[in-house]
């Protein structure tokens, strides 16, 4: 089990960005939570086995059409044992 948080640059709001990243994620059984950031970027935490995060990183790194990713910063993160099924956060 990883985990990752990760903060994606470009033009990722008003894209769908938050829905797509969802579906990809419930698709690949990857838990976590995504949300828009004030700077204009998009958060995600999340976390599954390594083939499924590795599977959704690379999407981020397209992302939805409609976005145009310039850059994904990702840090490894603590595997959050509580989490289960992935949100959109407002």
């Amino acid at each position: 089990m990883k985990a990752f948080s990760l903060k994606i640059y470009g033009r990722v709001q008003g894209v769908w960005f938050r829905a797509s990243t969802k579906e990809q994620a419930q698709r690949l059984g990857v838990s976590g939570w995504v949300r828009n950031s004030a700077d204009g970027a998009v958060e995600a935490f999340i976390q599954g086995s390594q083939r499924a995060v590795d599977e959704l990183l690379e999407w981020c790194r397209q992302g939805p059409p409609g976005a145009h990713v310039e850059r994904v910063d990702v840090e490894e993160a603590v595997v959050a044992d509580e989490m289960k099924g992935f949100a959109i956060r407002y």
